[in-house]
């Protein structure tokens, strides 16, 4: 099973998708499918859909959703294995055992719905059979990035950094109604985006790539009005642009933005880029703030 969740939900079996329309259905596979080969309890499922006032009928209405889920497995499921391959297990392994995740029983090679969409102990699991996932895909070559960054090979680190945010077509689970724990979800994995964009466009800009960041921040800092590490670096590309007055008039309307929206001054790592190109210092730089931001200082 093959899972994307950076954009439009699309999860597929055996290239087949099996992404239900209905709004609910979605909601369940979405949630599955975040917590693939993991258990996600009835109360989650739960939650997710109806809040804290579920119906009196929810868990046969669960049942009925998880069921919908299943039938379009078994379309999917129509091209797996030829009944008459037998399944690839290795010597001494009992017959008709799934081996992999170690959920779910096989019988003549061929898997049924619910060795893919699995009933457990109080919940569900999505067996993915060892398929891909763009959100592990993600986190192992954003991960790499890291690395790279920390040991100084600030190439090595852009390179990792934008093939991982190459995975991303859209707002995660777009087109997915979503209810408090996939809004979560989603927005944890907004800001997982969000610090490897800041870190690729730190390794570019060490790299001496400011003049080709101006277009891409110019946009940015127009989306994340208040983000201070996005404004910081098109300042210092500005700067190394030759474009300092404009460099200074981002630094305002941050400040200006952040006063007005949340009651805040710029963090002391900005100010001192600000007060570093007003006094027209060469090469200012940008102090990296925590991979989870720089705490700001309240305004007055």
């Amino acid at each position: 099973m093959d899972i994307d969740v950076l954009g439009e939900l699309a999860v597929r079996e055996n290239g087949v998708s099996v992404t239900p329309t209905a709004p609910k259905p979605r909601q369940v596979l979405a949630l599955l499918a975040l917590h693939a080969d993991r258990v996600v309890p009835v109360a989650s499922l739960t939650e997710e859909l109806w809040g804290q006032r579920p119906p009196r009928s929810a868990r046969t209405t669960l049942q009925t959703y998880v069921l919908q889920l299943r039938e379009l497995i078994s379309a999917a499921l129509v091209h797996d294995t030829p009944p008459d391959t037998p399944p690839a297990t290795p010597p001494g392994t009992p017959s008709g055992t799934v081996v992999g995740s170690g959920h779910g029983t096989v019988r003549g090679g061929r898997r049924s719905a619910k060795d893919v969409l699995v009933t457990s102990p109080g919940g569900y699991l999505l067996n993915t059979s060892g398929g891909t996932s763009d959100v592990r895909t993600f986190e192992l070559l954003a991960g790499q990035g890291y690395r790279a960054m920390d040991a100084g090979d600030f190439a090595g680190a852009a390179r990792q950094l934008r093939e991982a945010l190459a995975l991303w077509t859209g707002s995660a689970l777009a087109g997915v109604q979503s209810g408090v724990l996939l809004e979560m979800h989603a927005r944890r994995l907004e800001e997982t985006r969000l610090c490897a964009l800041d870190q690729r466009i730190e390794a570019d800009l060490r790299l001496g790539r400011h003049r080709e960041l101006l277009g891409e921040l110019t946009v940015l800092v127009s989306r994340y009005r208040t983000h201070e590490n996005l404004h910081g670096q098109f300042m210092l590309a500005l700067h190394r642009s030759g474009r300092r007055s404009e460099a200074l008039e981002v630094y305002q309307r941050l400040r200006a933005a952040l006063v007005r929206e949340l009651g805040l001054e710029p963090s002391a790592a900005l100010r001192r880029l600000q007060r570093s190109i007003l006094m027209a210092h060469p090469e200012p730089q940008l102090e990296s703030a925590p991979r989870t931001g720089e705490r700001l200082s309240r305004a007055g």
